[in-house]
């Protein structure tokens, strides 16, 4: 059972695909694809996020606090069978500060350990065991349930003289609030335009100087864009749009994402750090 812990800064961009083809160029000289871009293609990730009963998670990353988590389950394959293997993670992000931990599992023990508090068998080292103690407490605070699908097509590069310098871009981004599951087939709404990509550029120090001036040259700027909260936002929005409260322009989200604290966090049961 693999285990992969970091800390690192993310930032965003959205690319044209004239942009990307240009930014490729100077890719090239400075990284290198990653394993899992066998012979330079792309690949998918999957994922299914976790949220309570009223999007509590999703509703308070949306006001950009401070401090934010949130759990997701990810797969790389699309229509996962019940003993490939799955990533269960925890995000948190701390004044700009991402961290992630994630135990890996067969698809079956997932679906044990999400529903029944079924732990693997396999837990005889100590970073699994407190991992698993992270996710039983998250658990605990938050009575969570599958709420949105996620997926999307990945090229992912490294840097050659920095292994901790990751640059990924992300396309045909499809969400779907509905059969939520990963053992099903990839379909669902489109969140970018076809010829975009998502880049983001995760490190643990500076921005290379070099990405830096060919960003600016090129006219990319860095954005605020959450797949999720992307995905939450339209869905919330044509609820009311359907419901005659909402003007189908109308881009305001403040009155969308209101958290007016629930009784699981108002009994103090969350640890933030």
């Amino acid at each position: 059972m693999a285990i992969s812990t970091f800390m690192r800064k993310e930032i965003k961009f959205m690319l044209s695909a004239e942009q990307y083809e240009a930014l490729l160029e100077d890719i090239h000289k400075y990284m290198v694809p990653d394993k899992f871009c066998v012979g330079g293609k792309e690949y998918g990730i999957y994922n299914l996020y976790y949220d309570t009963p009223d999007d509590y998670l999703i509703r308070t990353s949306l006001e950009h606090p401070y401090y934010k988590e949130k759990i997701r389950l990810r797969s790389y394959y699309e229509s996962a069978q019940s003993d490939d293997k799955v990533f269960l993670e925890i995000k948190k992000k701390i004044g700009g500060v991402v961290t992630k931990r994630r135990v890996t599992m067969t698809l079956e023990e997932s679906d044990a350990y999400l529903l029944h508090r079924q732990k693997p068998v396999d837990l005889s080292k100590y970073l699994q065991k407190q991992i698993f103690s992270e996710l039983d407490v998250f658990m605990d605070t938050y009575p969570i349930q599958p709420k949105q699908y996620i997926s999307y097509q990945r090229s992912a590069f490294f840097g050659k003289d920095d292994s901790d310098f990751r640059l990924t871009f992300d396309r045909e981004i499809t969400e779907r609030r509905y059969d939520l599951s990963l053992a099903m087939p990839n379909y669902g709404g489109k969140l970018t335009a076809h010829n975009q990509r998502l880049m983001e550029v995760k490190i643990a120090d500076a921005m290379p100087l070099w990405l830096s001036e060919r960003l600016s040259q090129l006219g990319i700027f860095k954005i605020s864009f959450s797949k999720y909260g992307t995905a939450y936002t339209r869905y919330i929005r044509n609820k009311l749009y359907q419901e005659g409260h909402f003007r189908k322009n109308d881009t305001t989200v403040s009155h969308i994402v209101r958290t007016d604290n629930p009784s699981y966090i108002q009994k103090g049961r969350v640890s933030h750090v």
